[in-house]
């Protein structure tokens, strides 16, 4: 282990960093086990009278604006990731400070995509020292390789805003990719030709910033309506020619699987909420954005139908699949945090019981109460899941760093929650001894579906106790395993990491719950399928 870092053992049993980035850590203390002592995180006081009276803040460029905003060495840029893989302004602000002469930033995204891939040249020319955020594919493997300067800090989407509310993490200047705004800064992402959803993600940066530019293609007259971005939390606006393509929202873990044995899982997972009567009239539900996820609310909507069951709501991540729901009447509401495909776009802007939300009132844990724990049912992926039922989202068996969290974390506060899973990847046990990276205490994990078998969390006697009798295929999750090391030839070999951490992952509390190791050298493992999605 490095010595130039101090380690303790955490309540999960994990060596995690005293110090991160120069801040000092609070070990995980166990689910519900860390209660804050202070106060709300507050930006500066601004007055009216240093922004033009007629409401306009419009500026020449980002250049511009980033130099009305004081922007200098060390600073910590936030931005969204409402448009995924279609994104232009994140790294167009991070390119422009770079042209500026900037140096040593923290990039804090709410989730990187592989279109931002060119922020590795950023971090090689000394641009930008490190990131804080989901790191999806290239990120994920530079962070791995041991190349980034600080460490990368894993949050959830809850977790964020938790990081941004509680002042662990001071955001000197955000910047918002917003499809439709006025000159004033008021802004909304379900209208323009770059519409997107929600904006929900940029909320807190809104409201917690030092600075805040809205950047749009889309300016119309105020009042930009509906906002979902104040523009009294607004420094200054630059209109450009595109913030991003709204067609690459849609990515490869965002479309419904054709794999048979992953469409079973699916429809195991629909026949289990039934049978364990989850199924109901006024139930509620959540689903992933994985290829199984979408097939299961297919099967779902089908026993909807047969037993005339509707939904009160549904918490998404949305797609069309939850839209359908919604327009056949089987659900009331859709509670949407982010848009996952162009169908839910639409319905965002059209539809008053599609609302938009955001990780405050979805997931923020230090809050009063958050609308997680109020859904029934989560049906979520994974990379790896454990006897003790832990789970991992972010790295895959051989250690590589290639996935955020999303909101995979907060998720894990449903009444239920469900790992919806493939037995195996590309001849990699999914079920393991003990996971690489733990993500999720296996304490709130409660269901391990497989196209081999169903696990029960032996916690839930109430689940084990709602479908005996029931023609599903309920196994111990040690003789699932045991089978699935059959078919694959035995264990596969452990991952070669070095005692060097290149990252941790926080829980939704902002405390330390695993420290993720620089990789080394990779011999007899195969990079499993990115089917797991924790969005």
């Amino acid at each position: 282990m490095s010595d130039a870092v101090k380690f303790v053992v955490n309540a999960a049993g994990r060596p995690v960093p005293t110090v991160v980035n120069g801040h000092e850590q609070i070990p995980f203390q166990g689910v519900g086990g860390y209660r804050p002592e202070k106060s709300k995180h507050a930006p500066p006081i601004r007055s009216c009278a240093d922004y033009p009276s007629s409401g306009d803040k419009r500026v020449a460029s980002l250049e511009a604006a980033l130099r009305k905003c004081g922007l200098k060495d060390g600073m910590v840029i936030s931005t969204h990731h409402h448009l995924r893989n279609g994104d232009r302004i994140a790294l167009q602000v991070l390119q422009t400070a770079a042209r500026m002469g900037v140096r040593d930033l923290m990039w804090f995204p709410s989730a990187s995509f592989p279109c931002h891939a060119p922020v590795i040249e950023l971090m090689e020319s000394g641009a930008v020292h490190h990131i804080e955020g989901s790191m999806n594919g290239p990120l994920g493997e530079y962070c791995s390789s041991g190349k980034m300067r600080g460490l990368g800090v894993l949050r959830s989407h809850g977790g964020r805003w938790q990081a941004i509310q509680d002042g662990e993490v001071k955001i000197d200047i955000a910047v918002i990719a917003a499809p439709t705004a006025d000159a004033f800064g008021n802004a909304n992402g379900a209208h323009g030709k770059s519409a997107c959803g929600s904006l929900g993600f940029a909320l807190a940066d809104s409201m917690y910033a030092d600075h805040v530019i809205v950047v749009t293609d889309n300016l119309v007259p105020f009042p930009c309506v509906p906002w979902q971005i104040q523009g009294n939390n607004v420094d200054c606006v630059v209109e450009v020619d595109s913030i991003g393509d709204p067609s690459k929202i849609v990515s490869g873990t965002t479309q419904i699987t054709r794999s048979p044995d992953r469409l079973l899982i699916a429809e195991y997972v629909a026949r289990f909420i039934r049978d364990a009567g989850i199924l109901r009239p006024g139930f509620s539900f959540q689903a992933g954005a994985g290829g199984i996820a979408l097939a299961f609310v297919a099967f779902l909507r089908d026993m909807m139908r047969e037993k005339k069951i509707k939904a009160r709501f549904v918490r998404g991540g949305s797609s069309k699949y939850l839209v359908e729901l919604l327009q056949e009447g089987l659900v009331d509401y859709i509670l949407d945090g982010q848009t996952f495909d162009l169908d839910a776009v639409h319905s965002m802007a059209t539809d008053p019981r599609h609302v938009a939300t955001s990780p405050f009132t979805s997931y923020n844990f230090h809050g009063k109460g958050n609308f997680a724990s109020l859904v029934d049912v989560a049906v979520l992926g994974a990379t790896e899941v454990d006897h003790q039922f832990n789970g991992n989202v972010v790295t895959h068996s051989d250690g590589r760093l290639l996935h955020g969290i999303g909101g995979w974390q907060n998720c894990l506060a449903a009444g239920c929650t469900i790992l919806a899973v493939p037995s195996f990847r590309d001849r990699i046990p999914v079920i393991v001894d003990k996971v690489t990276t733990l993500t999720g205490p296996g304490e709130l994990i409660d269901v391990v579906v497989t196209e081999r078998g169903i696990a029960i969390n032996p916690r839930r006697k109430d689940l084990l106790d709602a479908v005996r009798g029931s023609s599903l295929p309920i196994r111990p999750i040690e003789e699932i395993q045991k089978e699935v090391l059959a078919i694959c030839g035995g264990q596969p070999e452990k991952a070669k990491v070095l005692d060097r951490p290149v990252a941790v992952v926080k829980w939704v509390d902002g405390t330390v719950l695993d420290t993720v190791w620089q990789v080394g050298e990779l011999k007899g493992l195969l990079r499993p399928a990115r089917e797991a999605s924790a969005e």
